[in-house]
């Protein structure tokens, strides 16, 4: 019956906290549960994230807290490959900057409806990322080295050298290497002189060169490091 599948729902969900719940986690009538949810939410017991999808944490004067940013990522992009940082989120992971954004920034191969309190921008173009199976500071690396100007908060030095430490450690040469195929032609260019400041000539090799003069040029100024090494 439709009243005790809305009443099991409700019940399950004050007995829980820290979890994610949807419609179809539920038994019983679709059109019963979703109502008690929205209902549940409308009294403060649920946040919603998006259309379907509802949070249960812990209950504050200001509402229910939200969840971590990225658990809601992967609740929306489950293992899905070529999912990581982006913007200001990739450089704090980075330790290339204190700022904190308002919201969270993550990298995905494509958009799905909007989530509460995350910033999704679209990578599906550079599809790379997903087949050499790219970890999060590899994807945060493409990220920062595309929006340096804007996310990077240490001198270019600093910078660099702290890059540099993390190849051949969580950064894997090889997979950056292969997956820059994809990438923008100012993202390679830098990438390719990270890779040579790290004593990776070999995969610095490997990185598709821009295909303009200017562009190299344009990619690598401001970043002394990088431009002595190109």
């Amino acid at each position: 019956m439709p009243d005790s599948d809305a009443a099991e729902a409700k019940k399950r969900v004050l007995r829980s906290k820290d979890r994610f719940f949807e419609v179809d986690d539920f038994p019983g009538s679709r059109t019963a549960v979703a109502r008690e949810l929205s209902r549940l939410e409308n009294v403060g017991e649920l946040r919603r994230l998006r259309r379907g999808l509802y949070w249960r944490g812990t209950a504050t004067p200001l509402g229910m807290a939200p969840p971590p940013p990225a658990a809601v990522v992967r609740k929306v992009y489950g293992s899905l490959s070529g999912v990581g940082p982006a913007r200001l989120t990739a450089a704090r992971a980075l330790g290339l900057s204190t700022q904190v954004p308002r919201y969270a920034a993550f990298a995905v191969p494509y958009l799905a409806e909007g989530i509460s309190r995350v910033v999704l921008v679209n990578r599906g173009r550079r599809h790379e990322r997903a087949g050499r199976r790219l970890n999060n500071v590899e994807i945060a690396l493409l990220e920062v080295l595309e929006d340096w100007d804007d996310v990077v908060e240490l001198s270019p030095e600093d910078a660099v050298t702290r890059l540099s430490r993390l190849i051949g450690d969580s950064i894997r040469p090889d997979r950056v290497a292969a997956a820059a195929r994809t990438e923008p032609a100012r993202v390679r260019e830098r990438l390719r002189a990270l890779l040579r400041v790290a004593g990776t000539d070999d995969e610095a090799h490997r990185v598709p060169r821009a295909a303009h003069e200017a562009t190299r040029t344009i990619a690598l100024a401001g970043i002394p490091p990088l431009a002595a090494a190109a």
